[in-house]
């Protein structure tokens, strides 16, 4: 018997999904078992390549979200696939995927992983409550306009507003502000960029001290600690929480990861039929924007089954098993999932998966990723939880940067 140990997030939908193609894998692989091991997020970076379990064997692969990557090839973590698939090519790569999901996973002439689950950044929201008469009257006839997805923060905070009803445990929108090292991240990317900032220089270098990274720190705290806007556990929600709290009916909308979308409208939910997306809302005079940050599946360096690991990759990455994910939550990544046209019928949001993920950015490249995460982390719980100005949180951890010499380029 062959074991390959996948590590894994602990989310649901991600276990119940690569659960089944483990299963599946088994059955036409006579002497071979797929042990997986769902971590925590936190522990899943630690043990996979802070503490070099992809590199000293202990797991054959990983799923790992894309800030790692640039850290996992630099410290010789992960395995080249490149010549895998010289040897044994991977079905369609890279042309059956957008490039926006290839183009993050080569550094230089290295192949580091496969995507597995997409879902790039997104307005969701619940299409029944703006499409309700009574509150299309009652929001005209208080801001004099229609009640429409928002294409400004200043609308978003409006519409929020509106929308909150404590009493019928209702919030205009949700944030997950929980320090994990991601979502405070995602978060602010956004809010920086939507007002036309960027956290480096040209050479890569990190700025936090420009007028664009004030104003968004200014408006993320004032959003996230008014509970006549946004829901008040969100300090202590990481992003599957929030989702959940979205997907329980408390919340009109929010930026968050197209796959809740996806998760939402599944038929037979709750929400079936009453969720929709749009861009994520933007300073007047900018684009909109959305952030592509996706989990890809990786083989250890250290890994002794790397042939039988990639049969892995190349099974569950082929067309039937990237659609067949969808329907336990998890988001397929190749074109012909997403151009389904069943997938679209049950699951109406993903005719505009393609559209969302060709325009989204993703963040800087650089083995000092984590480490600016958790910079990044500290500024927005300094942020949610003192009186200190944005300007003063903002230079504070600007010398934190230098003083560590962190580069993201």
């Amino acid at each position: 018997m062959t074991t390959l140990r996948i590590a894994l997030r602990n989310y649901a939908d991600f276990e119940n999904a690569l659960g089944e193609e483990a299963r599946l894998f088994e059955a036409i692989h006579p002497g071979a078992y797929v042990e997986l091991l769902p971590l925590g997020i936190s522990e899943l970076h630690e043990s996979a390549l802070a503490e070099g379990g992809l590199r000293d064997g202990r797991f054959d692969l990983a799923l790992l979200v894309t800030d790692w990557l640039a850290e996992g090839i630099s410290g010789g973590a992960l395995e080249d696939l490149h010549r895998w698939h010289a040897n044994d090519p991977l079905p369609d790569w890279p042309e059956g995927w957008a490039r926006s999901l290839t183009r993050p996973l080569v550094f230089g002439e290295q192949l580091s992983s496969i995507p597995w689950h997409d879902g790039p950044e997104c307005l969701v929201y619940r299409s029944d409550l703006f499409n309700d008469s009574a509150h299309r009257t009652a929001f005209h006839a208080q801001y004099n306009r229609a009640l429409a997805p928002p294409a400004t923060w200043h609308e978003f905070e409006q519409i929020a507003r509106f929308f909150t009803n404590p009493a019928a445990d209702l919030y205009g929108t949700v944030f997950a502000a929980f320090p994990d090292g991601h979502n405070t991240l995602y978060d602010f990317a956004l809010q920086l960029w939507s007002r036309g900032g960027e956290f480096t220089d040209s050479s890569g270098h990190p700025q936090l001290t420009t007028p664009q990274a004030t104003e968004a720190l200014d408006f993320y705290r004032s959003i996230v600690r008014d509970p006549a806007v946004c829901h008040p556990r969100s300090p202590q929600l990481d992003s599957t929480q929030s989702g959940d709290l979205f997907l329980a009916g408390q919340v009109a909308m929010m930026p968050n990861w197209f796959g809740f979308a996806a998760r939402a409208s599944r038929a037979g939910g709750a929400l079936a039929g009453k969720v929709a997306i749009a861009p994520v809302p933007a300073a007047p005079g900018c684009p909109n924007v959305s952030l592509s940050v996706f989990w890809a599946l990786a083989i250890g360096a250290g890994s002794r089954n790397k042939a039988l690991a990639w049969q892995f990759l190349r099974f569950v990455a082929g067309p039937e098993r990237d659609l067949n994910i969808t329907q336990h939550g998890a988001v397929g990544t190749r074109l012909s999932t997403w151009r389904n046209s069943a997938l679209q019928a049950e699951i109406p949001v993903y005719r505009d998966i393609e559209s969302i993920s060709l325009g989204a950015r993703q963040l800087p490249v650089g083995r000092e990723m984590a480490s600016f995460a958790s910079v990044i982390d500290r500024v927005v719980t300094r942020s949610l939880t003192t009186h200190a100005s944005s300007r003063t949180i903002l230079e504070e951890a600007q010398s934190e940067i230098e003083s560590k010499g962190l580069v993201l380029a």
